[in-house]
């Protein structure tokens, strides 16, 4: 009980969640998908750090790149990002092909089976050490954070009307949160022990339990329809597999969702590259630049949580998404702003540390509410094609743009982030004007 004899964050979550099954299942699978994904997330990042190319590369690839006179590994992170996009382009039709012709309740499954299936095939790759494993790696797990994360938050959509997401994707996201924090806990624990290949295997019954829960859920996005004569999503969809980019193109609130994103995945690479940048100047040791990344994920995860459980629901209950998704820009243009003047480590990352935590705990749950108020292809089509494809294409053109502005130093790299961040600011207001036309929950 707080001080004012109101309850205290932690106590109305409690409260919340006796009184909402649904919020319930969804707070454990939102846990269990972010735990296995997290125990994961160090093996990509050991993978793509890694000396030894036979690890990350096949020996094909990399005869290849030496036959032709170029040093791969010196491109090594621009090389796999752009096999991301052009797989995430491959992957989006593929997606959308599944989600209009299956039932919602075949799909879900599908997805998360997919997901599997191919990670008992890592298991065996990296129990027998292939080579090039690290590659292959790489991008299933940056495939697989997206789709999974975008399917989750369709759901979400099917399964809570607007009031009540307004209400509990604080507190959704806090579980999320909490299971970024387990997961790495799993993994410094474990991996010594029982090595990398069985850690595909914890991420696998994490997997299984979403799978579970999954089930468990149907029943309230069933009876939210009925009750409010939605479509049934019980029911394949239908449609082209391209719907979800045509969609795009054709909408004015989603074009302004898409270079919302578009925006702030523009300054989390910009942000994260001239940070490795900074780092690799400033703090030699590897040992020190490893403390300091990690105590930057505690401070996001922790900032991220107190947010989630205090400001989030009390934020967009009462005031709708507005703040939510403009607090966030302009707290990242001071700032960028501050660090075009004054570009140190310690700056670097409180602001990394203020821009990861307001985009997971104010800017994508405010978000996700928007989906609530839409039909299920914008949810499952479009919203799935902007955060897989207009992500990863974001993700590369800006490491591409770094790559251009370092040249000029770091002073000019967050002038530009500054001037990102602006548009970032601009789209939200645009996203906020299209809001406004759509219609009330019946």
């Amino acid at each position: 009980m707080s001080v004012s004899g109101r309850p205290g964050p932690v106590l109305r979550l409690i409260q919340a969640l006796r009184e909402s099954p649904a919020l319930l299942w969804s707070f454990l699978y939102f846990f269990c998908l972010l735990s296995g994904y997290y125990v994961l997330r160090p093996v990509r990042e050991a993978m793509a750090a890694s000396a030894d190319l036979q690890t990350i590369f096949p020996t094909a690839l990399i005869a290849w790149f030496d036959s032709h006179g170029l040093p791969l590994k010196d491109f090594t992170l621009q090389f796999l990002f752009t096999c991301v996009f052009l797989i995430m382009l491959v992957m989006q039709p593929l997606y959308g092909w599944v989600v209009s012709r299956f039932p919602r309740r075949v799909f879900l499954p599908v997805v998360y089976g997919f997901f599997i299936v191919t990670l008992l095939g890592f298991y065996a790759m990296f129990d027998s050490g292939v080579p090039g494993r690290g590659m292959a790696f790489f991008f299933w797990i940056s495939v697989y954070n997206l789709f999974a994360v975008a399917v989750f938050w369709s759901f979400m959509a099917d399964v809570f009307s607007n009031a009540q997401a307004r209400a509990y994707y604080g507190y959704i996201g806090a579980a999320g949160t909490v299971g970024a924090f387990l997961g790495p806990i799993i993994t410094s624990s474990l991996v010594q022990r029982v090595g990398i290949a069985n850690l595909m295997l914890v991420s696998v019954g994490f997997l299984i339990s979403c799978v579970f829960c999954v089930w468990q859920l149907r029943k309230w996005a069933v009876l939210r329809e009925r009750e409010q004569q939605l479509v049934d999503g019980e029911q394949p969809m239908g449609g082209s597999v391209l719907d979800g980019l045509k969609l795009i193109v054709r909408e004015p609130l989603l074009r302004w969702l898409a270079l919302m994103v578009l925006f702030g995945v523009g300054i989390g690479t910009t942000l994260y590259n001239e940070q490795a940048s900074i780092v690799r100047r400033m703090i030699t040791d590897p040992a020190a630049s490893t403390a300091f990344y990690s105590r930057i994920d505690l401070a996001v995860n922790a900032l991220t949580l107190v947010i989630q459980l205090g400001v989030t629901r009390w934020l967009l209950s009462r005031f709708g998404i507005a703040p939510a998704l403009l607090i966030p820009g302009f707290a990242i243009i001071i700032g960028f702003s501050a660090l075009a003047a004054s570009p140190l480590p310690l700056m670097v990352a409180m602001v990394q540390v203020l821009t990861r935590a307001s985009e997971f705990s104010l800017g994508k749950p405010a978000r996700e509410t928007i989906y609530t108020r839409v039909d299920r292809q914008w949810r499952y089509k479009a919203g799935a094609a902007i955060d897989t494809v207009v992500y990863r294409g974001a993700d590369l053109t800006f490491a591409w743009v770094h790559k251009g502005l370092s040249l000029f130093g770091s002073h000019v790299v967050f002038a530009g982030g500054t001037l990102v961040a602006i548009c970032m600011t601009l789209s939200a207001l645009g996203v906020l004007r299209e809001e406004k036309k759509l219609p009330r929950d019946r």
